[in-house]
């Protein structure tokens, strides 16, 4: 109750200050609005007493920096469900896969199944296997993902477009399959 007539006090003040009218300060009792006030005391300076001295200075104590933390090389650590490699090799085969697929769309005409019943099969095959020895390479030698990141390629950057890409795959397959064809 107290804390009410404070909040009110203080917003006619407010109101006479700045000549607004109060009632436009307060919030309307509307059904689901929520307001919110956060309360700060105002501490005053004390004035030390004349005769005494200051205390003396405190020796400043640091702290050591923490060591960074090794990355795990272990099999399991590195393709574990929330490790590393994944959902980066899966995004990076997808980034490929996407933007090679709209390519031969583009040029032949063949959509997804053609496209893997033409010989698509032994590339996809071939450039899955490339591209995840390539990805984990560096992480078996304890390269940490974080650490390459600069500007705008940034781990999180590559991880987002992974994940556009793998929608922009499916889309691309259920449209072609919807459509009965080729996108284009």
């Amino acid at each position: 109750m107290a804390a009410s007539a404070t909040l009110h006090s203080n917003i006619a003040d407010f109101a006479t200050r700045t000549g607004l009218p109060s009632r436009a300060l307060l919030p309307s009792r509307q059904v689901g609005r929520v307001f919110r006030v956060r309360c700060q005391s105002e501490e005053r300076p004390q004035e030390p007493p004349a005769a005494v001295s200051p205390p003396p200075p405190q020796p400043v104590q640091t702290t050591p920096p923490t060591p960074k933390r090794k990355e795990s090389t272990s099999f399991s650590d590195i393709l574990a469900f929330s490790g590393p490699a994944p959902e980066r090799i899966n995004g990076r085969l997808a980034m490929i896969g996407f933007v090679s697929a709209i390519a031969v769309e583009l040029t032949r005409g063949d959509d997804l199944v053609a496209q893997l019943a033409n010989g698509g099969l032994p590339w996809f095959a071939g450039t899955a296997a490339l591209l995840s020895a390539a990805s984990l390479v560096p992480l078996f030698k304890g390269v940490s993902v974080q650490s390459k990141s600069s500007g705008v390629m940034t781990a999180d950057a590559e991880l987002w477009n992974g994940r556009f890409a793998m929608l922009g795959l499916v889309a691309l397959a259920f449209t072609e399959y919807l459509k009965g064809g080729p996108l284009v």
